[in-house]
């Protein structure tokens, strides 16, 4: 009798990888790989030539119905919607991180969210796991032509929304550092220096805390907004408050996380273009970032 529990261990990472992908939040994701495991272990093993592939036909069918009830529940979002963050140690190999950066970064997931689920679905199986037609075909119960046609759909929204100018993950975690720096200090014109002339800050507070609700555009007023309050909401801060900031790695690429009395209130990630910050996505939501546990305390910047 097979090991049904250690086989699934061998394919949980693939599952939960696939679901956070399709979905965008990790709580999700997780549920997702708990019901995918309850039906592993009811299904009929002798029956399954390739767990993998019953693994991910199971697992991106489940994405299918839930995402559809997710963007009814994303469209009633209060305010802008942004992916549950992945944090990391900010000291985990940079060559390593980027390995995982370009189909895991938080800009990339962003651009996911304009595709549909069918589009999402093919784009994600077939350019991120190198799936084939075939199999994606069975999955949607579709023919091969017409999942080929959606993923070319797929592709040019993708191409569309990512940036045109790529920077290297020495060169991601310098610019990020030193807009860090250029906070810290409150240098207007370091700060400037660093963004895009029409660049973007979008924050999610999920309504649960006050940040804009559409997005601040801009170099001149995201900097007055930094020079202002430090990227700090409204009400957060007292007298007696300490606001500690620190590197990590946030869906695989340098980002900066923010504490309130060492507590973690919220996530910036960037998004570059060549030697500039394009946009900056901070997450504030506290149920995106309940699943967040640091073992070290916040380290000063050197």
């Amino acid at each position: 009798m097979p090991d049904l529990v250690a086989i699934f261990a061998q394919y949980r990472s693939h599952v939960r990888g696939l679901a956070y992908r399709m979905l965008g939040t990790l709580t999700e994701a997780e549920d997702v790989v708990q019901d995918v495991f309850l039906r592993w272990l009811q299904s009929d093993v002798a029956e399954i030539r390739s767990p993998k592939a019953w693994l991910t036909s199971v697992t991106t069918r489940i994405c299918i119905d839930r995402l559809r009830h997710l963007e009814v529940e994303r469209a009633a979002y209060p305010g802008v919607w942004l992916p549950e963050p992945i944090v990391e140690p900010a000291d985990r190999d940079v060559e390593r991180r980027m390995d995982l950066s370009s189909d895991l970064s938080l800009a990339f997931m962003i651009v996911l969210e304009r595709l549909s689920p069918d589009e999402r679905t093919v784009f994600v199986l077939r350019d991120v796991f190198d799936a084939g037609f075939p199999e994606i075909a069975a999955i949607l119960n579709k023919s091969e032509v017409a999942c080929r046609q959606i993923a070319s759909r797929a592709r040019t929204k993708v191409r569309e929304g990512r940036p045109k100018f790529q920077v290297t993950a020495h060169m991601q975690q310098s610019l990020v550092r030193r807009f860090l720096l250029a906070i810290e200090a409150g240098d207007k014109t370091a700060l400037l220096s660093l963004l895009a002339d029409d660049a973007v800050l979008k924050s999610d507070g999920g309504g649960k805390v006050r940040v804009s609700t559409a997005g601040i555009f801009g170099a001149d007023k995201i900097v007055r907004l930094i020079l202002s309050r430090g990227l700090i909401p409204r009400g957060s801060v007292t007298e007696e408050t300490i606001v500690k900031r620190r590197l990590g790695v946030i869906n695989g690429e340098s980002g900066i996380l923010t504490f309130l009395d060492d507590a973690l209130i919220a996530t910036l990630s960037f998004e570059t273009r060549g030697e500039r910050i394009k946009a900056i996505y901070q997450v504030y939501n506290p149920d995106k970032l309940s699943h967040v546990t640091l073992l070290d305390p916040p380290a000063p910047i050197a």
